[in-house]
C-alpha cells in the first residue's frame, strides 16, 4: 500500500479572444498555438496511456473561456486552416533541407509530428478536443476542475461580492452544461483567495480549491500538517496548496528541468531565422516576423551559439528528468508519512498546462513518462485527484486561509501596481451599475433582456485578470489596453441605452455575435445580495 498520495494538476486557461471582423488576427495564434503544443500533444499521450492499459488520475482545469473557445465554430475553422499551412510548411522545410545531414532529420521530424497532429485533429478528435476531455473524464482519468468565468481575479473584487458571485455562478453553470455534472472543484484565478470567497463555492456544491503554499501555511489556525494535508474552510469547502519543491522542480528558470541543455531551444524559430521572401506565407499578412513552430535548435547553454536539436535526446532525457521527480517525491512521502498521525500526505502539484508542450517542448513526454513509472515502479506513491483525497480522508483542520494568490509576491502585485491600477475604478463601478441595473429590471424581457445580458458578458469580459497581467509584464500591452477599454465602454453605452429606453438592436447583434461566450448567461445572476 503507497504511503503518500501526488496529485498532478494542469491549469489549462487562455483569455477569450475571437475577431470575426478579421481575416487574421496575431492574438488569435495564442489560442492556434496551444492546440497544437499543448493541448493536442496532451491528450494524445492520454490517450496512449489508456490504450496500453496504464491507470492514472490526473486533474485538469479547463477555463470557460477556453472551452468557448474550443467549441466556436470560426476559431477551430481557423485552426484547422493554420494547422494546414503547419504541414505544407513542414513539406517545404523537408524538401529545403533534403540534402543537409544536420537538419534534414529534424526538418523530417517536424513534417512527420505536425502530420500526425493533423490526422488525430480530424480522425481521433473529430475537431472537438473538449469532448475528447470529456471522454478521459467520464471513463475515470482525469478530473476536469472550472475556473473563475473569465478568469477574474476575486480579491480585487471583493467590494462587489456580487461580482464574485457572477464569476463563479457562471462558471459553474457553464461546466453543467459542458461535462454533465457539477464541477468538483475549481482553479481561482491565479489562485487568488479572499477569506469568505467559500461562500460562493459552496452555493455551487463545489467542494475544493486551490491555494499557494503560504496561503495554507499562514491560515488560521495554523494546519498541522503544512500544505501536505488540506484544511476545510468554514463553509465545508477544502483548500489544496501547492508543493514548494515540485514547483521548483519543474518552474525555476534557473534549476528546473525545462532549462536543460538537451531540450529544444524556445526562442530560435524559423519563422525569424530563415529569409523573409522564403517564409513569408507563414508569417503575419504584414510581413513582420513571428514563430511558426519550427525549431531546430537545443538549449544548449548561455550562448549564442546553439547546437542543433536531437529530439530522440531530449526524449530520453525527459524520461530521466521524470524519474528523478518521481524519487524525490518518494522521498518527500519517506519524510513526511511518519510525521502525519496516520493522514496519507498529498503532494499537489500545479502547472499551467501550456508550460507542457508550448514553453517545454518535452513537456507532455515528462507527463506520459512520469505516469508510467509510477504505475510501474512506485510502491509508496499513487497518483490521486483532490476528490479521492477526500472520499479517503474526509475529516480534516478547518481553519481560514489569508488572502493569497500564486502571482510573484504570493499576493496582488501582479494585477495591481503602477502599470494597470487605473482599470479597478472602471471595473468597481460597471460592476456596481450592473447590479443596479439587475435591481431596477429584475424580470426584464425581449430587447433589453438581451441587452442586459450583453452588459453581463461585456463586464465578465472586462474583468479577465489576463489584461492586468499584460500591462504588468509588458508583454502585448495595447492589446490588453484596448480591450480593457472596449469591453468597459460597451458596457456603458449598453447601460446608457438600457436606462433611456433606447436600445440599438443593431449594433446590440454585432456585439452578440462577436462576443458570443456564455451564450445562456441569465444577467440576474448579478441580483443584488
Amino acid at each position: 500500500m503507497s504511503q503518500g498520495s501526488l496529485a498532478l494538476v494542469l491549469h489549462a486557461h487562455l483569455p477569450f479572444v475571437r475577431h470575426p471582423e478579421h481575416e487574421d488576427f496575431l492574438e488569435e495564434d495564442w489560442l492556434y498555438e496551444a492546440i497544437s503544443e499543448t493541448y493536442l500533444p496532451l491528450l494524445l499521450v492520454f490517450d496512449e496511456l489508456v490504450e496500453e492499459g496504464v491507470p492514472f488520475r490526473l486533474t485538469l482545469s479547463l477555463t470557460p473561456t477556453l472551452v468557448s473557445m474550443l467549441r466556436d465554430e470560426l476559431l477551430m475553422k481557423r485552426y484547422a486552416r493554420k494547422l494546414d499551412r503547419l504541414c505544407e510548411l513542414g513539406a517545404l522545410e523537408a524538401h529545403r533541407t533534403r540534402d543537409d545531414a544536420t537538419f534534414g532529420p529534424i526538418a523530417r521530424f517536424y513534417q512527420d509530428h505536425f502530420e500526425a497532429l493533423r490526422v488525430a485533429w480530424h480522425g481521433r478528435y473529430g475537431g472537438d478536443l473538449v469532448s475528447a476531455f470529456r471522454r478521459l473524464q467520464d471513463a475515470g482519468y482525469l478530473e476536469i476542475v472550472t475556473c473563475c468565468a473569465t478568469h477574474g481575479f476575486l480579491p480585487l473584487m471583493q467590494d462587489t461580492p456580487e461580482a464574485v458571485r457572477a464569476q463563479i455562478t457562471v462558471a459553474a453553470s457553464h461546466y453543467r452544461q459542458t461535462f454533465g455534472r457539477d464541477p468538483p472543484g475549481i482553479w481561482l484565478a491565479e489562485c487568488g483567495y479572499f477569506p469568505g470567497v467559500e461562500r460562493f463555492l459552496a452555493a455551487e456544491r463545489i467542494r475544493y480549491f486551490f491555494v499557494d503554499t503560504h496561503g495554507l501555511t499562514d491560515a488560521s489556525p495554523r494546519p498541522l500538517y503544512g500544505p501536505f494535508a488540506p484544511i476545510y474552510t468554514e463553509a465545508g469547502v477544502a483548500a489544496y496548496a501547492r508543493d514548494p519543491e515540485s514547483s521548483q522542480q519543474v518552474w525555476s528558470a534557473e534549476s528546473g528541468y525545462p532549462g536543460d541543455p538537451l531540450y529544444r531551444e524556445f526562442y530560435r524559430d524559423i519563422g525569424w531565422d530563415l529569409d523573409l521572401n522564403y517564409i513569408r506565407p507563414f508569417i503575419q499578412p504584414t510581413g513582420d516576423r513571428k514563430n511558426t513552430g519550427f525549431k531546430y535548435y537545443r538549449i544548449t547553454g548561455k550562448t549564442p551559439d546553439k547546437l542543433p536539436y536531437s529530439p530522440q535526446e531530449a526524449h530520453a532525457r525527459a524520461a530521466e528528468h521524470a524519474a528523478d521527480f518521481l524519487r524525490n517525491r518518494e522521498r518527500q512521502v519517506d519524510f513526511l508519512a511518519p510525521r502525519m498521525n496516520g493522514r496519507r500526505p498529498v503532494i499537489v502539484a500545479p502547472y499551467d498546462a501550456e508550460l507542457f508542450g508550448h514553453w517545454w517542448f518535452e513537456g507532455p513526454q515528462f507527463l506520459g513518462s512520469l505516469i508510467r513509472q509510477v504505475a510501474r515502479d512506485s510502491r509508496k506513491l499513487r497518483l490521486v485527484t483532490p476528490s479521492d483525497d477526500l472520499r479517503e480522508c474526509p475529516e480534516n483542520q478547518v481553519a481560514t486561509p489569508p488572502l493569497s494568490s500564486w502571482g510573484s509576491g504570493g499576493y496582488a502585485s501582479m494585477w495591481l501596481d503602477g502599470s494597470n491600477d487605473w482599470i479597478y475604478r472602471h471595473l468597481l463601478q460597471c460592476a456596481r451599475q450592473m447590479v443596479a441595473l439587475t435591481r431596477e429590471h429584475p424580470d426584464a424581457s425581449a430587447l433589453k433582456r438581451r441587452a442586459l445580458n450583453q452588459a453581463a458578458r461585456e463586464l465578465l469580459l472586462a474583468q479577465s485578470s489576463d489584461w492586468a497581467f499584460i500591462m504588468k509584464t509588458g508583454t502585448m500591452v495595447d492589446y490588453a489596453v484596448h480591450r480593457t477599454r472596449e469591453h468597459i465602454l460597451r458596457f456603458l453605452r449598453l447601460s446608457g441605452q438600457i436606462r433611456d429606453g433606447n436600445i440599438d438592436e443593431g449594433w446590440l447583434s454585432q456585439l452578440e455575435a462577436r462576443n458570443n461566450i456564455f451564450p445562456e448567461i441569465d444577467y440576474r445572476v448579478y441580483r443584488p445580495l
